[in-house]
């Protein structure tokens, strides 16, 4: 049977701490503000949602592209938790929509604020609080942004692609690290 520690750091070392699918997801927020800030807000808009769809499967290919394996061993539950905590995403669709409905400058904020609950289950399914400081700085952000910065269609989508890069090689080192210290332990025995 395996244990929960050994679960957890199946998926830390598969998917880097979080540094692949961070890094995807970071990249597609910036690309998406960009558009809203130099294209319209319809572009940005699509490019997000539609390029959401794409986010493991891009994950997958840059795992593979770095010479990693790009699935958890089988047998390992985590893998059910993860698919679960995705679909939390496009189940939550409708709600940003709604709220782009009433105010367009609220996209990225509700956006901002799904994702940010969305990262609060990979403490568990990592075994790395980083994520709940994730969660939390994408939960605040979406929270000041929409109330005092809602002037601006694209800033929620700047710093929630900023954030996002930043976390994945925060969350690569910090998976690393614990890697190295549980090779150093084995090696001691």
């Amino acid at each position: 049977m395996i244990t929960v520690e050994v679960a957890q750091r199946d998926v830390r070392s598969t998917f880097l701490g979080g540094f692949a699918g961070q890094l995807v997801s970071g990249v597609l927020w910036l690309a998406s503000a960009a558009l809203g800030t130099w294209g319209t807000r319809r572009s940005a808009i699509l490019a997000l949602v539609v390029g959401g769809v794409f986010i493991f499967p891009l994950t997958q290919l840059v795992l593979r592209a770095m010479g990693r394996r790009a699935a958890l061993e089988p047998g390992n539950p985590l893998g059910q938790l993860a698919r679960q905590v995705a679909f939390t995403v496009p189940l939550s669709l409708p709600l940003v929509a709604a709220a782009t409905l009433y105010r367009p400058n609220w996209f990225y904020p509700s956006f901002m604020l799904v994702i940010g609950t969305h990262y609060l289950p990979f403490m568990f399914l990592y075994g790395m609080n980083m994520f709940g400081v994730l969660a939390g700085v994408l939960i605040a952000g979406a929270v000041l942004i929409g109330l005092y910065a809602s002037a601006s269609f694209a800033l929620g989508g700047w710093v929630t692609g900023a954030v996002l890069v930043m976390f994945a090689f925060i969350g690569r080192a910090l998976a690393a690290e614990t890697r190295h210290a549980g090779d150093a332990a084995r090696e001691s025995r």
